[in-house]
């Protein structure tokens, strides 16, 4: 026969803020009935076990606490179902990198404009560098020129954050996507005076 082993004993897992892990001495409690009482923890308790539910701290900074009583599972279930929702609705910008040297040809130049044309219509901002090899270094003009003509083709799409900048053998600028309602508004023209 196998010695057994000598693992710790299995713990239960205490939910927290449910039922008698309430560690504050009185409660505002709310019942599925709509009624609301501001009672001692364990009377809320006694009173949600009762019904057949559980106490469940909602609002533990508020004065005093705001517990409810219903379904445990019911309640994980929710914030789980809201957690996610949130979750889905949010967007994370990210920073799109296209690389360009300084004697990239037109075709290539206007393929990469349109995808950074895509991803600042896609809410991220595009991060444009230009890398020099070699001899290049001594071209940085050339660099330069290329970046602010990028920066100006996307104009209508982004917003330029700085002039190009050289680091190291790269020259590089950043544009963050327009948002809408602040989108440059052309000036009204103008009417003919009313006779």
């Amino acid at each position: 026969m196998i010695p057994p082993r000598n693992f710790p004993p299995r713990r239960v897992k205490i939910r927290e803020n449910v039922n008698e892990a309430i560690r504050v001495r009185e409660v505002r409690a709310v019942f599925p009935d709509g009624s609301v009482e501001i009672m001692p923890t364990l009377a809320a308790v006694r009173k949600a076990k009762d019904l057949g539910l559980d106490l469940i701290l909602i609002a533990p900074t508020a004065e005093p606490p705001v517990a409810k009583a219903m379904d445990y599972g019911q309640w994980q279930y929710e914030n789980k179902k809201k957690q996610h929702e949130a979750k889905k609705k949010q967007h994370i910008i990210q920073v799109k990198e296209l690389k360009f040297r300084p004697n990239t040809d037109d075709h290539d130049y206007e393929f990469k404009k349109n995808h950074a044309i895509r991803f600042l219509k896609e809410g991220n901002r595009v991060k444009a560098v230009v890398q020099f090899r070699g001899r290049e270094i001594a071209h940085v003009d050339l660099g330069k020129k290329l970046l602010l003509r990028f920066a100006e083709d996307l104009a209508a799409h982004g917003l330029v954050e700085g002039q190009p900048r050289l680091e190291g053998r790269n020259a590089h600028v950043l544009i963050s996507p327009v948002k809408a309602g602040s989108a440059p508004k052309e000036k009204p023209k103008d009417s003919p005076p009313h006779q």
